[in-house]
């Protein structure tokens, strides 16, 4: 894509002049993010001396983009993740569009006031996407996207979606606000160059090119870098450069010399233009190339006010040239705006290479609003009804007015399917075939199941389920290979497909999942999405899908294999902090079943956890190791059998009970079956053993803080499965860090030994390298005698 075909729309592109009530709110929006700001740092009291902070300069350089985009741009079903700096504008336009009580204004960064950066979850007025983790919130839309269009073709999307199309063919539209320098985070490129995206045409982001990171003017502009970048990922580019003034000054005698000398310095050079007085501008500006004559003769012509302006007048700044960039969508395939702009524009401030958290002094904030006609002393009037701009702003709240969003409950899941497993198996097989015992027990609460994984689907078990419901496509596909006898997994891609395969790319898993589980509270229909990748790659995924449970996103995340269980793959594929992970993550419930029917309870509790205004998301640790089921010693009474699963869901339970108890061995997961063989062995010795199974580390933890007083949970599982009548020394072991059961020796305050994983693998056989560890048969024997003796 060359400058010649999108580029400056400006007033000449299609766009009408804007008319005066749009640039009065513009400066509004501007004095009102500024003095959220200026209230929250020098007007506040601050009793603790704590910096508050703020980015007044971030917030200034998409002042411009914002306003047009809500004034003259949005529908009511797009919607808008906004850069985090850029929260006070948010906070603006909704105070003036009324969607904001005046009492928040003064409450930016205060305990129950306006978030420091927008909250879906946490903020008083309407924001579309959590944004604050740099490169989550600028992809989330396109997670939003295929979450839209995957309820539209399966489960039936909501009217409001079908309704807010522009034509047959145009979804509801998904923006994303980004600053320039969070390109720089890898995630963000990990999404766009999904295949997937390609074909999201409701998908824009408009990005704030103003050239400045955190400590820095970015050496580079790199504008032709990113043009290049994104058209090569299927990207329609349109560069908004410039606005009405210098546009004007272009088209003059020496104008293409000025333009060219403009584009072709160097970041810093032009930051530091904006530093300087007129007189300094007209030594610098011509620089010292063959050029600068005619730049010298053009600006001679220019008025100093009008210079000043002019070098300012860039197009992320100029309402008709955004205007018209927003007419140029076409809707078709990804869009994404690159507007000039300037960090700190309007402010004292603006350009200085270390504006980003700088704040104006009060001094600074009288003369902006002597500058724009307002009062510092009564900061936060809206417009008059009666005005111009009053009527914009009503017109504009009821053009965006949505219907409030009526959530559909969740259809009910089974807590049991009957079966009980037979034979030898694995965790991750049980996985599968849960799934599909589901789909036979309730196809109601299977058709909400959305499967994804990152390329590993054949790998972790998914097959059977895979081929049953097939691959989510927005269009049906052929499958080349469906007449191969040799195929097993057969990729049948069609719109009704429950399972979505992504790229090796961990963190767009995880935002997908995130925003499939955020459906039932956008657009009132719950999924329940459940994202499957290897456990030795969660602690890279955390991250993001720690940011979505945030942002109110219910999902089950699962990770297989895992464990240092994989011995033949060595230290490069193991896990060893992921179960202490689990217990930790706020919002999730972690388990690591050991058994086949653990599997099954703990998935359909969790499934039956999504959804819904009290729902939650969950981890689920599972193993490649073949145990032998009937260790699993699952009662035939129905009674006694739900009274196992009901505290295997709660955390763990008995498994092997001796006549009196001289020592605890207590297991979790795949070294269940060594804790067993080391009960086996002391009894051998004349020492009883009790054999206790944890299938969750954190809810036993929430369990104990509740009976402390320090949390509220049920505590009845601790009364059943550790009850102090039966308190003996302990033995912890898991193939994990050992700290994550070392703690469940205070519930009856006993001595004990915590046998784990805290140092790399090596390559061998399973008995070397649980040898190697200490968390083998001998290991745990050893450890037991050390405390019953």
């Amino acid at each position: 894509m060359t400058d010649e075909t999108l580029t400056d729309p400006g007033p000449g592109a299609g766009a009408t002049a804007t008319p005066d009530p749009l640039r009065t709110i513009e400066q509004r929006v501007l004095w009102l993010s500024t003095s959220m700001i200026h209230h929250a740092n020098r007007v506040r009291p601050n009793p603790s001396g704590l910096k508050v902070g703020g980015h007044q300069a971030s917030c200034a350089s998409m002042v411009s983009i914002m306003t047009s985009l809500w004034f003259s741009q949005l529908r009511p079903g797009d919607r808008v993740s906004v850069k985090p700096h850029a929260s006070p504008v948010l906070h603006g336009i909704n105070y003036l569009l009324g969607g904001l009580d005046e009492s928040y204004l003064t409450t930016l960064r205060q305990f129950g006031g306006l978030q420091s950066y927008p909250s879906r979850t946490k903020d008083p007025d309407a924001v579309d996407y959590s944004t604050g983790s740099v490169g989550i919130g600028a992809t989330a839309p396109i997670w939003g996207a295929v979450a839209r269009r995957y309820l539209d073709t399966t489960v039936g999307g909501p009217d409001a979606v079908a309704a807010d199309r522009r034509s047959p063919t145009v979804l509801a539209r998904q923006y994303s606000l980004v600053g320039d320098a969070e390109l720089d985070e890898g995630a963000v490129w990990e999404a766009i160059l999904d295949p997937s995206v390609a074909e999201l045409g409701e998908i824009v982001w408009i990005v704030d090119l103003n050239r400045q990171s955190l400590d820095r003017v970015v050496p580079n502009i790199a504008a032709g870098r990113l043009e290049a970048m994104f058209a090569a990922a299927g990207w329609q580019v349109i560069m908004v450069k410039f606005g009405r003034l210098l546009e004007d000054l272009f088209a003059r005698t020496g104008g293409s010399a000025l333009r060219s000398r403009i584009l072709d310095m160097p970041n810093p050079e032009y930051q530091r233009l904006l530093r300087c007085d007129a007189g300094e501008v007209r030594e610098r500006l011509p620089g010292s190339g063959p050029d600068s004559d005619a730049v010298a003769a053009l600006i001679a012509e220019v008025d100093d006010e009008t210079l000043l302006e002019a070098i300012r007048n860039l197009g992320g700044h100029d309402l008709d040239a955004l205007v018209g960039a927003y007419e140029q969508i076409d809707d078709t395939r990804p869009t994404v705006i690159l507007a000039y702009t300037i960090k700190g524009n309007g402010l004292p401030i603006e350009g200085h290479p270390q504006n980003h958290s700088s704040l104006l002094t009060v001094e600074q904030y009288d003369e902006l609003a002597a500058s724009l006609g307002l009062d510092p002393s009564h900061p936060w009037g809206r417009f008059d009804e009666d005005t111009d701009e009053g009527r914009l702003c009503a017109a504009t709240a009821e053009r965006l007015r949505r219907e409030p969003v009526a959530p559909t409950a969740p259809p009910a899941v089974p807590t049991d399917t009957g079966k009980t497993p037979s034979g030898t198996s694995t965790t991750q097989a049980a996985l599968g075939r849960t799934l599909l015992a589901l789909s036979r027990e309730a196809p109601e609460a299977s058709a909400r199941v959305v499967t994804v994984s990152p390329d590993v689907s054949s790998t972790t078990n998914l097959a059977g389920w895979l081929n049953k419901v097939g691959v989510w496509s927005p269009n049906e596909r052929r499958d080349w290979f469906a007449d191969d006898a040799e195929t097993i997994m057969h990729w049948r891609e069609r719109p009704t497909g429950q399972h979505m395969e992504l790229g090796i790319a961990e963190t767009n898993l995880a935002g997908l999942i995130g925003e499939l589980g955020a459906t039932w509270s956008r657009w009132g229909e719950p999924l329940f999405p459940i994202g499957v990748l290897y456990d030795p790659f969660v602690e890279r995924t955390l991250e993001p899908w720690s940011y979505g449970i945030y942002a109110g996103g219910q999902s089950i995340l699962v990770g297989t294999p895992s464990g240092v269980t994989l011995a033949a793959e060595g230290g490069a594929h193991q896990s060893i902090t992921t179960p202490s992970i689990g217990l930790e993550q706020p919002g999730c419930v972690s388990y690591e079943p050991a058994f086949a029917i653990d599997v099954e309870w703990t998935l359909l509790a969790c499934i039956g956890r999504l959804g819904r205004p009290d729902g939650t998301s969950s981890y689920l640790r599972l193993s490649t190791r073949p145990v032998d089921q009937r260790l699993a010693a699952v009662p035939d009474d129905p009674a006694a059998r739900e009274r196992r699963r009901r505290q295997v869901v709660a955390g763990g339970y008995l498994l092997r009970r001796s006549e009196s108890p001289q020592v605890t061995l207590v297991g979790m997961g795949a070294v269940s079956t060594e804790t067993l063989a080391a009960a086996d062995r002391l009894a051998d010795q004349g020492v009883a053993a009790d054999v206790v199974c944890v299938t969750s580390p954190g809810l036993i933890f929430e369990a104990l803080q509740a009976r402390r007083g320090l949390a509220e949970a049920a505590s009845w599982i601790l009364d059943q499965v550790f009850p102090p009548g039966r308190a003996a020394p302990m033995v912890t072991v898991l193939d994990g860090h050992p700290h994550t059961l070392a703690f469940l020796t205070g519930i009856n305050n006993v001595p004990g030994a915590a046998l784990g994983v805290s140092r790399f693998g090596q390559v061998g056989s399973l008995e070397d390298v649980y040898r190697l560890h200490g968390i083998d048969a001998d290991s745990i024997v050893r450890a037991a005698l050390d405390l019953a003796t």
